[in-house]
C-alpha cells in the first residue's frame, strides 16, 4: 500500500511539472540565438532580462520587429524587422510606444539638441537594460556626464514630494486590496496620473515642472480622500460590529442572570 501511495505521489509530481513546463512561454528565436553566441552578441539578452521591458513581457521583436518564431526569417524585413536606429533616430524608435514622452522630449532642450548629440532615451534609460522611469534617474553622477547638475537638481527637488506621495498612495491601495476592498478604479487613476507625472522628467523645464506639479498633488489628494472615506466606513463597521458583539454578550449575561434568579425562586 505504501509503495502504491509513493508511486501516485511521484506521478502527481511529474504531471504537475509537465503542466508547468507546457505552460511556460517558449523563448523567442532571437533570445535563443543571441544567448548561444556569447560575448557582445549575448550581452543584450542578459541586460534585457533585468529590464522593465522583460518584466512587462516585451521581448526583442517588440522593438526590433521580425519573426520571433522562425530562425530563418527572424531578421527578415518582409516580416517587419527594422533593426536598431541610429543615434538621432532613437526618440522616434522608442516613441512608437511612448508617444506622449516622445512629444515632451521633442519639445525639450534635449530633443532640440539631438542633432548636436543631445541626450536621448538610451542615454538615461539604457538600450537593453531599460530602467523604469523613476525620480532617481535624475542624479548628479549621470546628469553631470553631459552638463552641470544645477537645473536637473532643481527639477528633482520640485518633483520629489509628489513622487513620495505617489509611493505612499500606492502602499495604501495595496493595504486596502489586502482587506478585500475593490481598488481597481483608484489604481487606474493613479497609474494614469503617475505616467503623466513621469512625462515631466523629459521636459527638463523647471517652470513647467513647478506649474504642473500642483495639479498632480491635487489629483493625489482626491485619491487620498477616497481612501480616507473607505477607512472611515471600515472603522464604522468595526464599531458597529463591536457594539453588536457587546449587545449579544450583554443579552447572554442578562439571560443567565434571569435563569439563575428563576431557579433560586423555585428552590425557595
Amino acid at each position: 500500500m505504501t509503495g502504491r501511495l509513493t508511486a501516485l505521489v511521484l506521478l502527481a509530481g511529474l504531471w504537475t511539472a509537465a503542466l508547468a513546463f507546457a505552460e511556460a512561454p517558449p523563448e523567442t528565436v532571437c533570445i535563443q540565438c543571441h544567448s548561444g553566441q556569447g560575448g557582445r552578441l549575448a550581452a543584450p539578452v542578459e541586460e534585457w532580462r533585468q529590464s522593465v521591458h522583460a518584466a512587462n513581457g516585451i521581448s526583442c521583436h517588440g522593438c526590433h520587429g521580425g519573426d520571433p518564431t522562425d530562425f530563418t526569417n527572424a531578421m527578415s524585413p518582409e516580416r517587419g524587422f527594422v533593426g536598431a536606429p541610429d543615434y538621432a533616430g532613437v526618440p522616434d524608435f522608442c516613441g512608437r510606444c511612448h508617444i506622449g514622452v516622445r512629444q515632451d522630449y521633442g519639445e525639450s532642450a534635449h530633443g532640440r539638441a539631438i542633432a548636436r548629440g543631445g541626450a536621448q532615451c538610451v542615454i538615461c534609460h539604457g538600450a537593453h537594460a531599460v530602467k523604469l522611469a523613476r525620480i532617481d534617474l535624475i542624479n548628479e553622477q549621470d546628469c553631470s556626464r553631459c552638463h552641470d547638475y544645477g537645473r536637473a537638481g532643481e527639477i528633482k527637488t520640485a518633483m520629489v514630494e509628489t513622487e513620495r506621495r505617489i509611493g505612499a498612495v500606492e502602499t495604501e491601495l495595496a493595504r486596502l486590496q489586502r482587506l478585500g476592498i475593490a481598488t481597481t478604479g483608484m489604481k487606474g487613476t493613479l497609474f494614469e496620473l503617475r505616467n503623466r507625472f513621469h512625462r515631466l522628467f523629459h521636459s527638463v523645464e523647471i517652470d513647467k515642472v513647478r506649474h504642473e506639479t500642483a495639479g498632480f498633488q491635487a489629483g493625489l489628494g482626491e485619491i487620498d480622500r477616497r481612501i480616507a472615506a473607505i477607512d472611515a466606513t471600515l472603522e464604522m463597521r468595526t464599531l458597529w460590529g463591536a457594539g453588536a458583539v457587546a449587545l449579544l454578550l450583554l443579552g447572554g449575561i442578562v439571560s443567565l442572570l434571569i435563569r439563575r434568579s428563576y431557579h433560586d425562586e423555585e428552590r425557595h
